[in-house]
């Protein structure tokens, strides 16, 4: 038997016993083994299928086991021919039966079959891997520490969602910020590390305002939390404007990095029915936004990324490799400097700068700049086959927004009727109260409590307050796709560029650069938004803020740091988990250094060495020497 259908055995024996569980509630777990087993299973993504109203909880294990069958299949209709969807099916009086007028427009399952395809060049989806995503329980039945720290970040996330980035820096003042940190440092995984690794204050091992979900990898400790290559433009083709004004010209078209400005305090799914709706599928209403002026048909008020909800806002619609051709497009127009092992050969690059060294002839369709933008793009997509593969074949991990009503389940059981109680399985019950203890003791659960009960005529609750109303995609958690296009598109531009470039000012003129004496150490940063709970949008503001540095950005630090952006800006949405950002990362990166090998063996002509830094600060390098 295959392992893909020896995971997917074990899967459905675990829902199997499950439906035993429910059918005799007074059946224990025999042993640790199995209450580990079952911690997997309560674990597991069941979004679109039927919820029930009271519980949120998927009310028949069966159709978790055609949903898991439909996936092996490997084919789009078996989702349809066998699977019930949520939009489709209800739960009345504990039965699961068909709705009489289903929508037209539920949502759908995203690509559940793009894993099981094959590539001709670059690793097959499934060539790539990635470790267990961390359990409800370990080995011993005991609460994960991993887990309880990672889901706390998420909840964290969501309380200083309209928090001021400019405040995420040591030497800033800021209570909100402040407290979150003295919560989270009072979980025991941030001083015993055993698993992925979070940047801490090197004196005091613990979170301050400068490691605070900054990521993973070197460099995004270093100054602002933004990446550079989320504010910054570059200039025009006749050589005006100003890498200030945020606009990033293709060409003689130009992208302004202003984003629209989504309503503040303005948090979805934080009751249980809301939170069912998008369980089963059904579409909502979208998000509200701030408008430009009060005709009540303009667009949308735009400032510079300045809070968290800006940033979930631009991971919410983004082309999911926008952000990185942004940055090639702005290094190129800045004509950084190439990767010194093959800088000759681009054409453009520090040897075409003099005529001693400038050759006759040089890139463009090779090792200059349409390869580069080509390939930045063109790996995205063998990250989200890949990935895929992950989410739907290998892990089915549920969503952030799915452990938290577990945790509410715990919180409101008593108040159920006797019919939903019976639905709910007392292993599932206990383990999440054992959970939910440790996110109690720190503070996380008060906090939240108080936030959904300010957001909404009801009585607070433990659900995670989202900042998308239908909450998660239809997929699950684990990996993620816009870390895996990260990890990708990032490692192509750490290949082409020469990554010891930094951002510096010589003269009038700021630009990704090799230091050279006399250069002035800058940074930009979003304007200081003085009241981000207002709904006024004269918060917008035209240029970013030039300010000096006590060091020097480099390009590796930037880079990293816009990767961990981009995929940590879903956390702050509440739809992912640090170790959703950490893991995929890393397998974005073997795909494109696996893109990179299999191209470099094609290219038979000039030497050449392509220096690729790691997320874990190593060095891959690849070429015809």
């Amino acid at each position: 038997m295959s392992d893909r259908r020896q995971e997917s055995y074990a899967v459905r024996l675990e829902a199997a016993e499950l439906a035993r569980s429910r059918q005799h509630p007074t059946h224990e777990a025999n042993g640790d083994e199995q209450r580990y087993a079952d911690s997997k299973y309560f674990m597991s993504f069941t979004k679109g299928l039927p919820h029930n109203e009271e519980t949120g909880l998927l009310q028949d294990p069966q159709d978790f086991v055609e949903f898991r069958r439909a996936i092996d299949d490997g084919f789009i209709d078996p989702f349809t021919d066998r699977v019930r969807h949520g939009a489709k099916f209800q739960v009345q009086g504990g039965q699961v039966v068909p709705v009489a007028c289903p929508p037209d427009n539920f949502r759908q399952w995203e690509a559940p079959t793009a894993g099981v395809v094959y590539e001709l060049q670059g690793p097959d989806p499934q060539a790539v891997t990635m470790p267990p995503a961390p359990p409800l329980l370990n080995e011993t039945g005991n609460v994960n520490p991993e887990l309880v720290l990672e889901m706390a970040e998420v909840y964290e996330l969501a309380i200083l969602r309209d928090q001021p980035f400019n405040a995420f820096e040591n030497g800033r003042s800021n209570t909100e910020i402040e407290g979150a940190i003295a919560r989270l440092n009072n979980l025991s995984y941030v001083e015993n590390q055993t698993g992925r690794p979070r940047k801490v204050n090197v004196e005091s091992g613990q979170f301050d305002a400068q490691t605070l979900f900054r990521g993973s990898s070197p460099g995004v400790e270093v100054g602002p939390y933004l990446s550079q290559f989320l504010m910054i433009g570059n200039t025009d083709v006749n050589g005006g404007g100003h890498v200030a004004d945020g606009k990033v010209t293709y060409g003689v078209l130009e992208i302004d990095q202003r984003v629209p400005i989504a309503k503040p305090c303005v948090d979805y799914m934080t009751d249980m029915e809301s939170y069912v709706a998008a369980q089963r599928g059904l579409r909502p209403d979208g998000e509200g936004y701030v408008p430009a002026d009060n005709s009540g048909k303009s667009r949308a008020a735009r400032r510079f990324i300045s809070t968290p909800r800006d940033l979930a806002t631009y991971v919410h619609y983004d082309a999911l490799y926008e952000a990185y051709l942004n940055a090639c497009i702005i290094l190129l127009g800045m004509g950084t400097p190439f990767d010194p092992a093959f800088d000759h050969l681009s054409g453009v690059g520090v040897a075409a700068g003099s005529g001693q060294t400038r050759r006759n002839a040089g890139g463009f369709a090779l090792y200059g700049g349409p390869h580069i933008l080509n390939l930045v793009t063109e790996v995205a997509t063998r990250a989200l086959k890949a990935v895929r593969f992950q989410k739907f074949n290998s892990h089915i991990r549920l969503r952030p927004e799915a452990l938290a009503a577990r945790i509410e389940l715990v919180r409101r059981f008593d108040s159920l009727s006797e019919t939903a109680k019976q639905n709910v399985s007392p292993k599932l019950l206990h383990a999440m109260g054992k959970f939910s203890e440790a996110l109690k003791a720190n503070g996380t659960l008060h906090e939240i409590y108080n936030l959904t009960q300010k957001s909404g005529p009801k009585e607070g609750t433990y659900l995670l307050p989202m900042a998308f109303p239908e909450g998660s995609p239809m997929h699950p958690a684990y990996g993620a796709g816009h870390a895996t296009v990260a990890g990708a598109c990032v490692t192509i531009l750490k290949a082409f560029f020469d990554t010891n470039a930094v951002l510096a000012k010589s003269g009038d003129t700021v630009a990704f650069k090799t230091l050279a004496h006399g250069d002035q150490a800058v940074l930009f940063r979003a304007p200081e938004v003085v009241d981000t709970y207002t709904s006024d949008a004269s918060c917008e503001a035209a240029k970013l803020i030039e300010c000096e540095s006590d060091k020097f950005l480099t390009l590796e630090g930037e880079l990293n740091k816009l990767a961990a952006n981009i995929s940590i800006g879903r956390d702050m949405a509440g739809v992912h988990y640090f170790s959703d950002y950490f893991d995929s990362l890393r397998m974005g990166e073997e795909i494109a250094i696996g893109i990179l090998e299999e191209q470099a063996l094609t290219y038979s002509t000039d030497p050449f060495v392509l220096s690729v830094p790691t997320f874990d600060g190593d060095v891959v390098r690849i070429g015809n020497r």
